[in-house]
């Protein structure tokens, strides 16, 4: 039997994993029973990634061995991911200190790292820091909460538990805000795909997808990494000019009809967590609500005021209005979702585009955002396409579309839920 312990660490989405990794390794935080001095740890973590990307941003070569040898900047986020993994497993470590593990990985991939994992906890202690419930490993044995740079221990998994499940957010908004104008889509399906195929470079990505969302559905798409889920949305967004030629339509219009991609956008809403790296540091999220209404990222000219009386409703909406002229930067991750996700209500789109809305937060803020999504469901005429590997608690699709990768490319399959 091994003599070493293998624990977890809670963290609430405010608190910095990069913080307490630094804080463990110079010894400044101490785990009960865990002995970590002079002791070599294996970092799985964003930034140890980001450090082999920006190797070979400089160098052309990051130093890690990928499926095919393609460059690491050219996999999907769970596929670096598992290249890092592999990677690690041939150091020289005393422990493993696992960030995030799961996060933006497939349930295929998922497996896979758990597999590894398990073979890494026979031989060598693991300490994973984590945000969701669900993540955790199951061989964990020592459970803490790390929060204002204090650890709190739990006497079991179950008091562990008890005690997350007891902080979980409960949602408490207000009625969503009315649009300043209708913006009402042409008659007949939002989006339809006949026999859809694309490829890059002769290598095949999406094989003869049929596809047809109608107005007033909730679908999730779904699909593990490198399925080929954000080239799907780019051919629904109007961005890919792969689907000139093929039989797509857009909001009743054959694509490559005269159509511009402006006239594509207005009728969509679209959030992906990493559209606030387009925004200035500068940028107040009454105004960024406001952008929405002017389908721009910031605000350029002079805006109404009944669009600063409607960006007013939604900062209400979301409890912030007293916060209007504060950078987005500054607020909890959580909120910083759910102020991205009002700009892309803001015109009660006819669709709305939610890209990984709950990826990297934890279980209070996830259900926060889900919360919000559900009332847009409830209360507006919105079609709403939530993507995501992983099914979300409280957040129940009409239907789902799952692509399946293979050779020739992935294929797609409809499924009423």
């Amino acid at each position: 039997m091994p003599s070493f312990v293998h624990a977890s660490i809670y963290l609430p989405h405010q608190e910095s994993s990069n913080e307490l990794i630094q804080s463990l390794l110079e010894g400044k935080l101490v785990l009960p029973a865990i002995d970590l001095v002079g002791k070599k740890a294996a970092i799985f973590s964003a930034g140890i990634l980001d450090n082999f990307l920006q190797e070979e941003f400089l160098h052309g070569n990051s130093g890690l061995e990928t499926e095919y040898h393609r460059p690491l900047h050219s996999l999907s986020s769970g596929e670096q991911k598992k290249a890092l993994l592999n990677h690690l497993l041939f150091g020289k470590a005393d422990y493993f200190l696992l960030d995030e593990l799961y996060d933006h990985v497939d349930h295929q991939g998922q497996a896979s790292i758990l597999a590894t994992m398990q073979m890494i906890a026979d031989s060598k202690p693991v300490i994973q820091l984590v945000r969701r419930q669900k993540d955790l490993l199951p061989f964990i044995q020592s459970y803490f909460w790390y929060q204002e740079k204090q650890i709190q221990t739990f006497a079991s998994a179950f008091e562990f538990h008890q005690y997350l499940d007891a902080h979980l957010a409960q949602n408490s908004f207000r009625p969503i805000p009315r649009a300043l104008k209708t913006i009402v889509a042409p008659a007949g399906p939002l989006v339809q795909m006949k026999h859809l195929c694309v490829s890059y470079d002769e290598r095949p990505i999406l094989d003869s997808i049929d596809w047809t969302i109608e107005t007033g559905e909730c679908w999730q798409l779904m699909g593990p990494n490198g399925s080929g889920k954000s080239t799907l949305l780019s051919m629904i967004t109007g961005d890919n000019p792969k689907g000139y030629g093929q039989e797509l339509y857009l909001f009743g219009r054959k694509k490559g009809t005269g159509e511009t991609v402006w006239e594509i956008k207005q009728y969509i809403g679209y959030f992906n967590p990493v559209m606030i790296q387009h925004f200035s540091r500068l940028d107040n999220i009454e105004l960024m609500i406001v952008s929405g209404c002017m389908d721009s990222i910031g605000v350029y000219i002079k805006p109404s005021e009944m669009q600063l009386r409607l960006a007013k409703e939604w900062l209400d909406y979301l409890g912030l209005l007293s916060l209007k002229n504060k950078p987005i930067q500054l607020l909890p991750a959580a909120q910083q979702r759910m102020v991205l996700i009002a700009r892309a209500m803001v015109k009660h789109p006819p669709l709305l585009i939610l890209d990984e809305p709950t990826s990297g937060l934890d279980d209070a803020s996830a259900a926060l955002v889900i919360g919000m999504i559900e009332q847009i469901r409830k209360e507006t005429k919105t079609t709403v396409l939530f993507v995501s590997h992983q099914q979300e608690k409280g957040f129940e699709p009409d239907r789902t579309f799952e692509l399946t990768a293979s050779a020739t490319g992935s294929t797609g399959a409809a499924a009423t839920i």
